[in-house]
């Protein structure tokens, strides 16, 4: 694992080649996509709006002690100009990507903001408000204020809370992101199997809490982060319900794992499935395998209604009548966007508990070259453990590309077992 991953310096020059290569690309497009002249973003340190901090080179770990605003100027020929507001240090690490137009010796920030919008006088100025999406909120309350006291009214009224806009760069991947993507999720799915053998399990000592903290340490130990703290949980004969923490993982247990990384700027979530076999047992039980099949088929129904346009409510529908139709009873469904976040902005398809999404967040349509973590759970009564209700809860990550949807490296198609 330690020689896939980049020594530092050549992450960050890879991240900021694709920040570039983004700003170049993909404001322009959004902007026009939502018939914005005007993009402005503010933070402060400590409190930077979620879209900033994606908008900054890697060697900015936040923003402006004073304050940093980023602002997307939109022509009618549809070229964009990006500039920045910031004063110390920072300003000369934006500089490379975004030229400084305040001159903070002469007047304050709010007025370096108003003069330039009362030259471009923008038709459409968004700003990031959204009740839908926390991702796409980070306007203060008091940035806000500062702001509409800043341009006054004839130019405040002009302020749209375009939350598409934010979500779309959010959600939205370069070719280079996809293609890498790839290979951070393999890495994921290497410390899975790895956490996932007699390596690291040993039944009658290991606990689940122990694999847990294992997942940490491999992590911090392969120079990756991650973005949740990991879960491992156990299905066991003769117990209802699931088991956690200090409990010792034995021969018989259904263990599931909820992990993820995040390497080059973008995040992985994985549910995946181990079994520990018997002395006297060299496959874990058929009913089992059973279930299991049926959970890879509920991906592929699944996966079948990711259609670009489709809300996620849309395809959530379509997925649980496919399901439905193919004898799949109790089907649930929990797909989310993935991407610079884990749990990240875009349409929501599905929550666990609550297959009704809330308004504004399961409308938002599928878009292309996006990603996204396909949850799905399915439920059996397994004889061989005397009728006992098991729940197999699987997750994968997926690109949709080319208005096609792919898994990133590839399923889990066979169980591990221990």
């Amino acid at each position: 694992m330690p020689d896939q991953v980049l020594p530092l310096r050549a992450r960050a020059s890879i991240q900021e080649h694709w920040l570039i290569r983004r700003l170049d690309t993909i404001i322009g497009e959004l902007m026009q996509r939502e018939e914005v002249d005007m993009w402005i973003i503010t933070g402060r340190e400590n409190n930077e709006d979620p879209v900033l901090l994606t908008m900054l080179p890697p060697s900015m770990f936040h923003a402006s002690w004073f304050r940093t605003i980023l602002v997307f100027c939109r022509d009618k020929a549809g070229s964009v100009e990006r500039l920045t507001l910031t004063r110390g240090s920072h300003a000369s690490e934006l500089l490379p990507i975004y030229p400084n137009i305040w001159d903070h010796r002469h007047e304050d920030e709010w007025s370096c903001l108003a003069r330039l919008v009362k030259e471009r006088d923008p038709e459409r100025i968004a700003v990031n408000m959204s009740s839908a999406w926390a991702l796409a909120d980070g306007l203060t309350c008091s940035d806000h204020q500062h702001l509409v006291e800043a341009l006054g009214t004839a130019h405040s009224e002009r302020l749209a809370s375009d939350q598409r806009l934010a979500v779309g760069w959010l959600e939205r991947r370069l070719s280079e992101e996809l293609s890498a993507y790839d290979g951070i999720v393999r890495m994921a799915h290497e410390l899975i199997a790895e956490a996932f053998s007699s390596q690291v399990i040993h039944p009658g000592i290991t606990t689940a809490a122990d694999v847990v903290w294992w997942f940490r340490e491999a992590v911090l130990d392969g120079r990756l982060t991650t973005w949740f703290q990991p879960s491992v949980s156990l299905q066991r004969c003769g117990v209802q319900g699931m088991l956690h923490g200090n409990e010792i993982i034995l021969p018989g247990d259904l263990i599931t794992c909820d992990f993820g990384i995040h390497y080059l700027g973008l995040a992985t979530d994985t549910k995946h499935q181990a079994y520990v076999l018997h002395r006297d047992e060299t496959q874990w039980p058929a009913e089992l395998q059973e279930l299991f099949e049926r959970g890879l088929l509920l991906q592929d129904l699944h996966l079948q209604e990711f259609n670009v346009g489709r809300t996620g409510n849309e395809v959530l529908d379509c997925s649980l009548r496919a399901a439905q139709a193919r004898g799949i009873a109790g089907a649930v469904i929990y797909t989310h966007p993935l991407g610079f976040h884990g749990h990240a902005a875009g349409s929501i398809i599905g929550m666990t508990g609550q297959q009704q999404v809330p308004a504004g967040l399961g409308d938002y349509p599928l878009f292309d070259d996006t990603c996204y973590s396909v949850g799905v759970e399915v439920t059996g009564t397994i004889a061989a453990w005397g009728g006992q209700t098991v729940r197999l809860m699987m997750e994968e990550d997926i690109a949709l590309t080319g208005k096609s949807p792919r898994y990133l490296n590839q399923r889990q198609e066979e169980v591990y077992l221990i």
